[in-house]
């Protein structure tokens, strides 16, 4: 009995003591908060605790007066004050801003400069060369050997001349075939060039079509680019359009879609040294390969292809920014020349600045054109590459 009594009285004490430290913990931390919060109140002005408070409190704070208490906020100076540094603060944010932006413009520019290809090549050839194939499947793997000898050879520029006087929507239906004449055209073998990426290929370059999507005010389209994610741009297009799209380097992970910027067609072969695939024009005549060409200056450098022209060997090609590589068909330049209304010369040869046989010595009596491009691209190969590095910027 006697020591259930005396446990029962230690408990007592121990919840009293217990009780006691925390009711005055409490009274102190209230006691702490009150000074820090009314530090001028009438209750704690002269109160033995003040010198903890900041000595420029009373100084750069205005009080305003509330019954039983006293309430200060940041005075006019320290306002403006504030409101200086905010604005030097987002001054210095603009600032960093453009450094940046100037800095990246710099690398890029430097970038082209090192890896940049400035000059172009460009190849032309007779529509009448599809005459020669006896069935549709074979005329569609004509055109995709021409297709990839020009991809491999880094070909800018496909156009298509007619040598025959026939109307230009007979080479847009044979070269280009739609509807059912599309039947053959999974023969082909792809061109696997480096603008065709692959989903998962790391490239900072892409094609892409825009899609009809709503967006919000002040932003741009969004594009499918061939990833997971699609890619909103910088501008607001008509969607169905084909761009070329440059991805932004610095990407949110979290985010629903990539950010990127449209670009010209033409900066992924400037700017980074790619190929960037071949454009395709059509001329009613030989002469209008060289009258309607899309660069502003004309071709400066021109080379004619025949058995008749001299061999490579004492040739030497000057720097260039755009070149061009003229075949002929079944019956040669000659025919071309022959049946343009507009050239009265007879030699074809005087209308290039060079008239070359790319294949001498030839075992067969007559080379077919899709042979003849591989074999005079691949032969010229070392001599454009020379001269169009020694060009200057178009």
């Amino acid at each position: 009995m006697e020591m259930t009594m005396l446990k029962h009285s230690i408990s007592k004490k121990t919840n009293y003591i217990f009780y006691s430290v925390y009711i005055f913990g409490t009274c102190s931390l209230v006691l702490y908060i009150s000074l820090r919060i009314f530090p001028t109140s009438p209750a704690f002005r002269n109160s033995s605790l003040r010198p903890l408070l900041p000595l420029s409190t009373h100084q750069t704070h205005e009080i305003i007066h509330i019954p039983h208490m006293e309430i200060f906020f940041p005075g006019k100076e320290e306002k403006k004050k504030w409101r200086e540094l905010k604005m030097i603060k987002k001054l210095e944010k603009q600032r960093a801003q453009e450094e940046a932006e100037k800095q990246r413009e710099e690398a890029e520019e430097t970038h082209k400069q090192t890896n940049g290809r400035s000059y172009t090549l460009s190849v032309a050839l007779p529509g009448s060369i599809l005459n020669n194939a006896q069935s549709p499947e074979l005329r569609t793997y004509l055109a995709g050997q021409i297709a990839r000898a020009c991809a491999i050879f880094c070909v800018d520029e496909i156009v298509v001349f007619d040598e025959e006087g026939e109307d230009v929507k007979y080479l847009r239906k044979a070269f280009f075939p739609k509807h059912q004449d599309l039947q053959f055209a999974g023969l082909l073998n792809p061109l696997d060039s480096p603008h065709h990426v692959r989903q998962e290929e790391v490239l900072e370059y892409r094609e892409g079509i825009v899609l009809d999507r709503p967006t919000r005010p002040g932003r741009g389209s969004f594009v499918n680019c061939g990833m997971k994610k699609e890619v909103q741009i910088d501008k607001n297009l008509e969607p169905g359009l084909r761009v070329t799209v440059r991805l932004d380097q610095q990407q949110i992970p979290e985010s629903k879609s990539l950010k990127g910027r449209v670009v010209s067609s033409q900066e992924p072969r400037t700017h980074a040294g790619l190929y960037w695939g071949y454009s395709v024009r059509l001329a009613s005549c030989l002469s209008a390969v060289f009258a309607e060409g899309p660069y502003k200056d004309g071709y400066d450098l021109t080379i004619g292809t025949s058995e008749r022209g001299e061999g490579l060997a004492s040739i030497q090609l000057p720097n260039f920014n755009h070149a061009i590589v003229v075949f002929g068909g079944l019956q040669g330049l000659e025919a071309g020349v022959e049946a343009d209304p507009n050239l009265e010369v007879t030699d074809p040869s005087v209308l290039f600045d060079f008239y070359l046989n790319t294949c001498p010595g030839q075992g067969s009596r007559t080379i077919r054109t899709e042979e003849a491009i591989l074999i005079s691209l691949a032969t010229l190969r070392p001599h454009i590459t020379g001269a169009g590095a020694g060009a200057g910027p178009d």
